[in-house]
Parts: structure tokens; C-alpha cells; sequence
């Protein structure tokens, strides 16, 4: 999960009315429907807005952050619309079949920056920042729970931990080289490099944390 920057809508979504129009399969239209996709494009790319999996194989579907038979009003609110991978244990479906929660608590990455809340390790696990207080931890833990991005045995881990290692393997290599040879400089600019140019993959984050947190 990564900070979101969300611009103007669709105008099409203005034309529908709570209380009058119902989501259903025609309901925004295919047209609509494409573009409401290529206006999410320019919000979270071609990745999934919670866990940043790829998308571009039209394995995604339009989600409601706020469930829409819980919060009618934003059936058709721009606001309330993210691309989510289909991946029935985690995310969007995983958070509409979990149950009752206090939606006030899960972190909107549009309105906020996960950074403040969570650490990706290289391992494929997410923590809980240690410096945050009590209820912003609440909240870090409920959005994990919620979203199941940090299930023990989830394939989340495993996707996460294998985004991560190649990068891992470079930055370990030069690490090396620089010990061996001390009087080589570069090491942190060839990281920074190695972010700026991982920033738009999958599991973006993942690799940044992992890479920041290097020696």
C-alpha cells in the first residue's frame, strides 16, 4: 500500500443519483466503466490500490472502499472508487467478506500516507511503525487485518518477499564489492538509483523499504 494522489473524476459518474440508480451490470455502462478505469489508471497505475499486485491483466475489478450496501450514498462517488486485484484473500473482496468494522479506522491511501503507519521487510512481512501511538497503531493493524496483506501464510508474503530479492541480491553484491574495496564510493546513490527505477513495478513499496533499510 502507497501514498495515492487522486485528480478530478469521470464526469459521467455525476449523471447517476443515490436513492435513483443502482450499481448493477449495466450500471455505469462498459464506456463508463472504461473510463472510470483509465482515470484510476492515472491514480494507482496499473496496480492494485492495496496491495500493489499488477492489474494489467484485467485480473481486477472496480472496488468500493466504503461497501455500498453499508454506505449507499457512495455507490457512485468518485472518492470511494478504487482498482483492486480479484484475489479472493486479500484487498477489496477479502475486506467485503471479513465482517463488521468500523470503516473510520482502515487507512484510505488517497487521504493518507501508509508510510506513516507501516514498514515492508524484505522478507515479504509488513510491521507496524514502533514510532506511531496507540491509536494510529490500532489503525495500522486493523487496515492489515482488514485488507489481509500480512496473513502468516498468506501468498501475499511470498509474492512480496520475491518482488524484493532480486534487488536485494544486487545491492548485497555491491555491498560486498565496497567492503573488499572501502575506497569505492556509490553504494547510496546506486540505491536511490535502484528505487527511482523500481517505482512504477509491483510491490513498489516493498522493494523501496527493502532497499532503504540496507547497511
Amino acid at each position: 500500500m502507497r501514498k495515492l494522489v487522486r485528480g478530478e473524476g469521470p464526469r459521467s459518474l455525476t449523471r447517476y443519483k443515490h436513492g435513483v440508480d443502482k450499481w448493477s451490470l449495466d450500471s455505469p455502462t462498459r464506456e463508463e466503466r472504461g473510463q472510470i478505469w483509465e482515470y484510476l489508471q492515472a491514480v494507482h497505475d496499473t496496480r492494485c490500490a492495496y496491495c500493489e499486485a499488477d492489474i494489467s491483466n484485467g485480473n481486477a475489478h472496480l472496488e468500493h472502499f466504503r461497501q455500498r450496501d453499508r454506505f449507499p450514498p457512495g455507490t457512485f462517488a468518485w472518492s470511494n472508487l478504487f482498482g483492486s486485484c480479484n484475489r479472493e484473500a486479500s484487498c477489496g473482496k477479502f475486506k467485503d467478506s471479513c465482517g463488521a468494522y468500523d470503516h473510520a479506522v482502515l487507512i484510505k491511501p488517497d487521504d493518507e500516507d501508509p508510510d506513516d503507519y507501516f514498514v515492508f521487510v524484505s522478507d515479504g512481512t509488513i510491521s507496524v511503525r514502533a514510532d506511531i501511538d496507540n491509536a494510529s497503531r490500532h489503525r495500522a493493524k486493523e487496515t492489515l487485518r482488514i485488507f489481509n496483506l500480512n496473513a502468516e501464510n498468506g501468498a501475499l508474503r511470498q509474492i512480496r518477499r520475491e518482488a524484493v530479492r532480486p534487488h536485494l541480491d544486487t545491492a548485497q553484491a555491491l555491498m560486498e564489492i565496497l567492503l573488499e574495496n572501502p575506497e569505492i564510493e556509490g553504494l547510496q546513490a546506486f540505491i536511490d538509483e535502484e528505487i527511482q527505477k523500481t517505482a512504477c513495478l509491483p510491490f513498489a513499496t516493498a522493494i523501496r523499504h527493502s532497499l532503504s533499510a540496507r547497511p
